[in-house]
């Protein structure tokens, strides 16, 4: 583990009594644990459950009283839950946690408790496969979430260029670890939750040059077609919410700073 780890990472280490054990708990590689400094946005609440750190510890910036308002934060949660989900099939632990979303009236909340009812039924095995047959498959998968795609139909295209060029601009360099392009749906999510809570740099504006320059050209599009691909059925839910949020959202930047 890093030295750099940061005190609610630590306490959970210690907590459960060691990083493999963390692991285990929460269905991950030992090496995926022993690479971060601090709890992802995204499995703060799957590390809750398995150390009884509070997530107030774990992420004070996402759950504690600061700068961040609610509006922010909870986009934040959203962009990591959606970025979460592109990047790598979920675990069974997730697949819990999602089962415990809460809809309320809203085009939103509608579609988390359509995605709540699909954790709740879904299998763990089936899910990874369906994550496989629609994103790598034999060959290629059902859909290809990048952005060079969805605009030119090739991939590694000037779109992926352009978003270097933004990313290099704004300071936000890839992790070492990652090999998908930048204009990878999952990664964009993750940017969008980074900036928003403040732990990328950025000010709002850069937010939403990523959003109108980066994603809004293709990406509703992208969650539609994730809504209706044949081989989706959890993810479908997914989709779901994907083009719902991004519906907000593209609501949201059109207002007047």
């Amino acid at each position: 583990m890093s030295s750099m780890a940061d005190r609610g990472l630590q306490e959970a280490i210690r907590a459960v009594g060691g990083v493999t054990e963390l692991a285990r708990r929460i269905g991950i590689s030992q090496p995926s644990v022993s690479n971060w400094t601090k709890v992802p946005a995204e499995r703060v609440l799957q590390v809750e459950n398995a150390s009884g750190v509070a997530r107030t510890i774990l992420r004070p910036d996402l759950y504690a009283e600061h700068d961040v308002d609610d509006v922010n934060r909870g986009r934040a949660l959203e962009y990591a839950l959606l970025a979460r989900l592109l990047r790598q099939p979920p675990s069974s632990a997730l697949l819990k946690q999602i089962a415990q979303l809460r809809g309320d009236e809203t085009q939103l909340g509608a579609a988390h408790a359509a995605l709540a009812e699909a954790a709740n039924v879904a299998e763990t095995s089936v899910v990874e496969r369906e994550y496989f047959d629609l994103f790598i498959g034999i060959g290629r998968g059902e859909l290809l979430p990048y952005a060079s795609y969805y605009l030119t139909g090739f991939l590694h295209e000037r779109p992926l260029a352009r978003l270097r060029r933004d990313l290099d601009r704004f300071g936000i360099a890839r992790a070492e670890h990652v090999s998908d392009p930048e204009d990878h749906a999952g990664i964009l999510c993750e940017v969008m939750a980074g900036l928003a809570i403040g732990e990328l740099p950025g000010s709002e504006e850069t937010g939403r040059t990523i959003f109108e320059n980066h994603m809004a050209p293709w990406i509703g599009r992208f969650f539609a077609d994730l809504e209706n691909a044949e081989a989706a059925e959890f993810y479908g839910r997914v989709g779901t919410v994907g083009r719902v949020f991004v519906e907000i959202e593209n609501e949201a930047f059109a207002l007047p700073l």
